[in-house]
């Protein structure tokens, strides 16, 4: 059952995140190396309410994403949609209410990366990443129990920056976004079905 949740408790992450603009310097005749701008992409607040069974993580929000201030905002993308589905609630309009269908059924959700330098929205571009502090957030649940990667960055860049901890469950899924083209609706609900029967 999808019900409200008071608004206190809600964590949405919607607040805008920059993107700040690095220039590489100068001009050819300066003896710089190019005039390409370097973009410091930077990710949300997590998404998580007082009890967290299931740790949703992202790699980081695309351009799309960052210039909505929104969790998974490309019209695309088969997250929120999937995650109804799955949770069998009618599809949320508005973002909150989508943040409050995942608090209300325990579920978190942020990105492993705080921060990279990454021209354009694909994972592959992505470099000098700066992970988020994903253990202070398993130490403040100690009830959660399962990890899930939502890509296989995802999952890269965790097991680079961070430990799995013995008792948690971690899933590999398949990547909701629309780059994923691979994997239809139906295939990505048969993937991710086997988070919420475990």
């Amino acid at each position: 059952m999808c019900m409200e949740m008071d608004k206190e408790s809600m964590n949405s992450g919607s607040i805008p995140a920059e993107i700040q603009t690095l220039s590489m310097g100068g001009s050819l005749e300066s003896g710089s190396l190019d005039n390409k701008a370097l973009e410091i992409k930077q990710s949300f607040a997590p998404i998580e309410g007082r009890e967290v069974r299931i740790l949703v993580l992202g790699s980081m929000p695309g351009d799309a994403s960052i210039a909505a201030g929104r969790y998974y905002a490309h019209p695309r993308n088969r997250f929120w949609p999937l995650m109804a589905s799955l949770l069998a609630c009618a599809m949320p309009v508005d973002y909150e209410a989508r943040c409050r269908m995942l608090q209300e059924h325990g579920i978190a959700l942020w990105d492993v990366a705080g921060s990279a330098v990454r021209p354009g929205s694909m994972d592959s571009a992505m470099r000098e990443e700066r992970p988020n502090d994903i253990a202070g957030l398993l130490a403040r649940h100690p009830e959660l129990g399962s990890v899930v990667f939502n890509g296989r960055k995802a999952e890269q860049l965790f097991d680079r920056f961070f430990r799995r901890l013995p008792g948690l469950r971690y899933f590999s899924m398949p990547s909701t976004s629309p780059a994923n083209a691979s994997f239809s609706m139906e295939r990505l609900a048969e993937r991710w079905k086997s988070v919420f029967e475990a």
